[in-house]
Parts: C-alpha cells; structure tokens; sequence
C-alpha cells in the first residue's frame, strides 16, 4: 500500500514541477516588460464607445535605449465573433522582451458589427498608438501590424488598403509592414461566393450579404505595388480555406512585386501556429525582429 502511495505521488510530483517550471518561465520573461493595461483607444464620449472592446494593452521593455523601440500591433483572431487580447499576453511579453515595444487590442466583434466596423476599430487603434506610443519608448514611425486567423486577416487590410486610414484622417498609411500568422479572410469575395466548406453560411452574420463588403474587406484586393514589405506563414496542415488563400496571397504579391517571405511550416495545425509564439526562439520571432529592425 505505501508503494502504490508513492507511485501515485510521482506524477503528482511531476505535475506541480512543470507548473513551477512554467511560472518561472513566465516570471523570468515578464519581469523584462513593462504593462499597462486596458488603455481606451476610443474617446469615451464617442457614440459607439465599447468599454470593453475599445482598449489596449501596451507591453514596452525595461531597458534603456538611445534609440526608440519599433512597434507591432497585434490582432486576435476568434472567427471574428471571439477572442480577447487578454489570451496573448505572453505575445507581448515575449516581443517586449525582445527590444519591440507590442500593443495587443480588442476590437468590437459579430454580430454587434460587421468586418468593416472591425476594421475602423484596428484603424483607430492604430491612430491611438501613431498619437501616443512615444510615451512608452515606441517609435511611432515604426508601426508593424501582426495577427492570427481572422486577426490577420484585418492586419493585411490595414497594411494593403490606404483608404481606411484617410477616413480617420491618417495620411499617408503609417503601417510599414505585415506579419501574417495563418490568417483567414484574406479573400473572402472569393470564399463566400464559392461556399465550398460546410457551414460556410456563419460568415455572411459578420461579413453580410453584399458582396461589394466581401471584395472590400479582402485584402487581396487592396494590395498594390506600393503595399508594405509582409512576412506571411501558414501551417501545412492547417484549414485548406487558409491554404489556398495565402497561397494566392502570395503569388498575388508577387505578381505585383511586394517585398514579402511567404513559408510554409511543417506539420503545424492552424491553432499551433499562434500557440507556438509561447516560445521566444521560435521562427517568427527570429524573422520578425529582422523584419522590424528591433535589437534584442
């Protein structure tokens, strides 16, 4: 009996080991940062003021430079019905660590709003941070936008489509590039009018029924040859929507001859390729501070 005692404390053991681990993990890379938490981004007099979608989080490193830190906004994805930025902390933490200054938001979702209100909110967002991230050590003249799943749908429209901008009132287009985690919807007049997929239906709650929003919403085809430098990746086993969208995506881009890196990772699902930014080793890391210019 005290033998069974003993093999049934072992994983016990085990298990609490791997939470210490974790939290030192955790601790070692946020005690690098600094954050500030649930900033509004949107005058709370506004009519359409959300007070819990309108914020942001504003992950900025400890460390003294000489030089300002480049700036990434990062988009959530959730099927643009979900998601919070308060999932991806470690996505700031882990960009802070690494000499960038991150800014996780929120946005407003379906079916409050449709895609385009979505979009005017990452835009607004983004007009906050150009007013106002000097004031944590980022450089407003080196914003990047970066998202997963439909949030990087929405970062690829706000890098390709200038005319968002010009609305609020920004101009020209401050986003100097992309990074494209498996994002969806980047052409979604393609993918609604096809309705190849079970349930296809879901999307026409946040995209609607006119299919000039589809064409609009679809960074596809906003990109032009002025469009800023992308790094897009996809995961080989993810969604085949995601797949097939990317890949025209990128030769799209190419055809136009936008500076871009488009890869593929092996054997990743499209979850993973959001989950495996817990590691701060991984690819995306080591090519997004290249593509950034951030000096860990």
């Amino acid at each position: 009996m005290a033998f069974l005692r003993l093999l049934w404390q072992i994983p016990v053991a085990f298990f609490a080991v791997g939470l210490l681990s974790i939290f030192i993990h955790e601790y070692a890379t946020a005690r690098p940062s600094e954050r500030t938490k649930d900033i509004p981004y949107v005058k709370a007099d506004a009519p359409d003021f959300d007070a819990e979608r309108h914020v942001l989080d504003v992950y900025a490193p400890k460390q003294k430079a000489a030089r300002s830190f480049p700036v990434v906004v990062f988009i959530h994805g959730g099927n643009w019905d979900g998601g919070s930025k308060d999932l991806y902390s470690f996505i700031g933490r882990r960009l802070a660590k690494q000499g960038v200054v991150a800014v996780i938001i929120n946005y407003r979702l379906s079916p409050a709003v449709l895609v385009p209100g979505m979009a005017d909110d990452c835009v607004r967002a983004v007009r906050w941070i150009t007013q106002h991230i000097a004031e944590f050590g980022g450089d407003p003249n080196r914003i990047f936008v970066m998202g997963h799943s439909a949030g990087g749908g929405l970062a690829a429209l706000l890098a390709t489509d200038d005319s968002l901008f010009q609305k609020f009132g920004l101009a020209p287009n401050p986003v100097k590039g992309a990074i494209l985690d498996d994002p969806a919807g980047l052409n979604m007049f393609d993918y609604l009018r096809k309705m190849e997929y079970p349930n296809d239906e879901q999307y026409l709650v946040p995209f609607g029924k006119d299919s000039t929003v589809w064409r609009a919403m679809s960074a596809h085809y906003q990109v032009t040859s002025a469009s800023p430098p992308m790094l897009i990746y996809t995961g080989s086993r993810t969604y085949p929507s995601i797949a097939a969208s990317t890949e025209k995506f990128h030769q799209r881009l190419q055809e136009l001859g936008v500076k871009h890196d488009f890869t593929v990772l092996s054997g990743k699902k499209h979850v993973g390729m959001v989950t495996q930014l817990y590691w701060q080793n991984n690819l995306i890391y080591r090519e997004l501070r290249k593509f950034v210019g951030a000096k860990s």
